[in-house]
């Protein structure tokens, strides 16, 4: 709803335009909520670019005036911070004294690929900075407040924080776990059928559905996996297709026997050197060996016995299941009971053309 908006104008009251295009935000949220859903919006252009950085969006307020806005674009480049200062020295402020500075995740304090962004907040001369979610890692959060504290500089955060949260699970997970977060994805008949026949397997779904696989789940993770007979019949190629994205996932296939034929296309097509194949490996070795090459989401896309593992093993995270509206005649199709029952919190169900998108995070 909101990513559809315009790059706002330099000056004026955005503030106000944004709330008559949207006058259901205002008898909900205090004016904080909506600068940082603003910043929200503009974190999640970062989906797909940033990892294995979080996605953040940052906005520089002064008396209800939009000065500047920005979001982490890639890994190595500026933070959303510093993004949203330079934008707003380019439309020509320099003195931020009496501005906030909304943004949707604590501010680094630590030198890694760019300086700490509290060393750019503090010397800006920033009144107020307002923050949504808290840094995950542990041995960092909460420092970044402190550091700003001591400056003399009000910092509010908490704001939105489910929300900004969210936008970066996968990350959050990764930094504290060490492994990728899971998602596990099919497309199923009604009855809960993965295929029609045994041996071909047509495409259930419709375009729509396939159009929402690439540009939400494949285009946002930062490797695809399947199992050895997925990959025999159904030879997939596992890229990003129909959208822009910093770089394809990395294509994992695990293997009994790692009799695989050479001619996969997942191992002749562009980009070889990012297909891997693991060998009568355990999941939570698979997972950690994968989190240490920077994969902070792991969709996974079948077959049948791939499913099953991970979610009797309980390291399926989330859940995406696209139903076509079709039946199968036979009972003995391979199906992925221990997937569909696994329980999920707050579960959305979404039109797509013909057919219907479940998608829910996994209780524990």
């Amino acid at each position: 709803m909101i990513s559809g908006m315009k790059t706002p104008p330099p000056s004026g009251q955005f503030l106000s335009v944004f709330m008559r295009v949207y006058p259901w935000l205002n008898n909900r949220m205090t004016v904080d909520e909506k600068w940082l859903a603003l910043a929200l919006t503009l974190a999640r252009k970062g989906l797909g670019h940033t990892s294995p950085n979080p996605c953040v969006g940052a906005v520089i307020v002064s008396g209800g005036q939009l000065l500047g806005q920005g979001w982490h674009r890639r890994a190595g480049g500026p933070h959303a911070e510093i993004a949203a200062i330079r934008d707003a020295r380019r439309r020509g402020g320099a003195n931020f004294k009496s501005a906030t500075l909304y943004v949707t995740l604590e501010p680094c304090c630590t030198h890694g690929q760019t300086p700490p962004c509290t060393d750019a907040i503090i010397s800006g001369g920033f009144r107020r900075v307002v923050v949504g979610a808290t840094d995950p890692n542990p041995a960092h959060a909460g420092r970044a407040f402190k550091i700003l504290r001591r400056a003399g500089i009000q910092v509010t955060h908490g704001v939105l924080a489910d929300d900004c949260a969210a936008l970066n699970r996968a990350f959050n997970h990764w930094i504290v776990s060490g492994k990728p977060w899971v998602v596990a994805k099919a497309a199923l008949t009604l009855d809960g059928a993965l295929t029609l026949a045994r041996d071909r397997r047509a495409q259930l779904t419709g375009r729509a559905a396939l159009r929402d696989a690439h540009k939400n789940l494949r285009a946002a993770s930062d490797a695809i996996l399947i199992g050895a007979t997925t990959a025999r019949i159904d030879n997939p190629r596992l890229t990003v297709r129909g959208t822009n994205i910093a770089k394809q996932p990395l294509r994992v296939v695990v293997t009994r026997s790692g009799q695989l034929p050479e001619k996969l296309r997942l191992f002749t097509a562009a980009g070889r050197d990012r297909a891997l194949v693991y060998q009568n490996q355990p999941w939570d070795e698979i997972l950690r060996d994968l989190g240490r090459r920077g994969v902070t989401q792991l969709l996974v896309e079948g077959g049948a016995d791939v499913h099953q593992q991970l979610a009797k093993k309980k390291l399926v995270n989330e859940v995406v299941l696209y139903y076509a509206p079709l039946l199968a005649a036979d009972a003995d199709l391979p199906r992925v009971p221990a997937l569909i029952n696994l329980p999920l919190a707050q579960p959305t169900l979404t039109v797509l053309g013909r057919d219907l998108k479940l998608r829910g995070v996994v209780k524990r």
